[in-house]
């Protein structure tokens, strides 16, 4: 089977954006991919009952032709589907049928909308699918293929499923230089943060190709940390190990992942994982 990617679009710029990008990513694996326009009528007032379905069905028509344009405009093959369900019900609709490598949507430059796009969907598309997610920012320069890779861990343990396993090959086949940022709190010392990366490295070896030797950064704030080294190794792609407790807890707003999401200006990849002896399934409690 072809390999494919499933980009959620609205037909906005930003969306467009991504889809370029993912295409992009997507071409040394001649990857396909599908479109996914989850279309939702608008709210009505309350003396509505009902939608009409003259309505319904010319908003569906609209969105095709969109869509089918903007997947004609892609430097490679790609489907283009508009599905009217809920947006958690769309994902588990899309998964089924295209088994995507990975997902991908673009993020707003707004503030408000990039929180509200992180909370609403970012969020609920990695709890129901466990599925990498790669988020475009809408601003910034043309998308590119990535030459420097920056992989951002911390000093606990965790342990990547075979989604995101799966990955490995299309990483590879970029040819990009790699780097990977170990950042632990200021008051550990060199030392132990080695013995720590020993450890909690084992994951990315079966993921990458060849890494340069991690760079440990002392910080109390980790978010900005990662920012900082992403700038300052000119990274173009930077990659975040995701763990339920964390991005995935009710705490999201608080999290490191979503910190970073505001500040990045290069897309960012999601990799969900999980610590050991729990399944990835497995929602957290914190």
């Amino acid at each position: 089977m072809q390999p494919c990617f499933v980009v959620f679009v609205d037909l906005s710029a930003g969306a467009a954006r991504a889809a370029h990008y993912a295409a992009l990513l997507g071409a040394p694996r001649q990857v396909r991919l599908e479109l996914v326009n989850v279309c939702q009528a608008p709210m009505l007032s309350s003396e509505l009952a009902f939608v009409p379905m003259p309505y319904v069905d010319r908003l569906q028509t609209e969105a095709d032709a969109a869509l089918q344009e903007l997947a004609e405009g892609l430097p490679t093959a790609a489907g283009a589907s508009v599905l009217m369900p809920p947006l958690a019900d769309a994902v588990q609709q899309a998964i089924t049928r295209f088994h995507p490598l990975l997902l991908a949507m673009g993020l707003s430059a707004e503030p408000d909308l990039l929180d509200q796009l992180l909370h609403n969907q970012a969020l609920p598309v990695l709890r129901a699918t466990h599925r990498p997610l790669l988020l475009v920012p809408e601003a910034g320069p043309p998308p590119e293929m990535p030459r420097r890779v920056l992989v951002a861990v911390d000093g606990e343990h965790f342990i990547l499923g075979e989604a995101a396993l799966a990955l490995a090959p299309l990483l590879a086949s970029w040819k990009a230089t790699f780097s990977v940022v170990h950042v632990r709190p200021a008051l550990d010392g060199a030392a132990e943060q080695a013995d720590q990366y020993t450890r909690v490295g084992e994951p990315l070896r079966q993921l990458l190709p060849l890494a340069t030797a991690p760079q440990l950064y002392n910080d109390d704030d980790p978010a900005a940390t990662i920012l900082r080294a992403r700038a300052e190794l000119q990274a173009d792609l930077l990659i975040l190990i995701a763990r339920p407790r964390s991005f995935l807890g009710r705490l999201f707003h608080h999290s490191v992942t979503a910190q970073v999401l505001r500040g990045c200006a290069v897309p960012v990849l999601l990799l969900p994982a999980h610590g050991p002896g729990v399944p990835d399934w497995m929602p957290s409690m914190s």
